[in-house]
């Protein structure tokens, strides 16, 4: 069983459609023990850091996702907000303290060239860096995205980085560490693309 970690940000019921079209068990909880008794974790979120990661906070949530993922090593797959939380701080709309499960920073997006608009809104094709279970049988990935800030890693953590996009900069569009995966983009708003990512995902419970 997926817990879907509910702390009161968009599209968690979307995660979990996606999940149950590939047949597999999921919830949204923010229940500790449930959280517990789940073979793998899913943070979705869609919404402003600060405010995001407080919801988190005051949840008491934080401190049972680093007791899972970092001390159980169970399998992890943040989404949107759910990889920009791995950093150590954002500065949307102020500083704000993240996860620090990776050394990074999240920065607004400022494209390099004409044309392109933020918020980064729409598909986009996803070029695979390093050999990641998540998108095994995936030849050339196109998938949704919907964000105005990007995660940049810092001190050699580059190493960490599965995938990449091109929004007139370089925008880190995945990741992978250990038993930690995460994506900017949004696996149940990709269609296919998208399922077999949840599918692969699914696989490494």
């Amino acid at each position: 069983m997926i817990a879907i970690i509910d702390y009161n940000a968009g599209n968690l019921r979307s995660v979990l459609n996606a999940f149950e079209a590939i047949g597999h068990k999921a919830v949204i909880t923010s229940d500790p023990e449930q959280i517990s008794r789940a073979s793998g974790i899913v943070l979705p979120g869609v919404g402003a850091f600060g405010r995001c990661i407080e919801s988190l906070r005051k949840n008491g949530l934080i401190e049972v996702l680093s007791e899972e993922v970092l001390e159980k090593k169970k399998p992890y797959l943040g989404i949107c907000l759910g990889l920009q939380f791995l950093a150590k701080d954002s500065n949307e709309h102020g500083q704000h303290s993240g996860f620090g499960w990776i050394d990074a920073t999240v920065e607004k997006i400022v494209p390099g060239e004409d044309g392109f608009r933020v918020p980064h809104i729409g598909w986009n094709n996803i070029d695979v860096k390093i050999k990641d279970p998540l998108f095994d049988g995936l030849d050339e990935p196109v998938v949704y995205f919907v964000h105005s800030y990007k995660l940049v890693l810092k001190n050699g953590s580059d190493g960490i980085i599965s995938s990449v996009c091109w929004h007139g900069t370089e925008i880190v569009s995945s990741i992978q560490k250990d038993n930690i995966f995460a994506v900017q983009f949004h696996p149940e708003k990709s269609q296919q693309h998208g399922l077999k990512i949840l599918e692969n995902f699914s696989k490494l419970l």
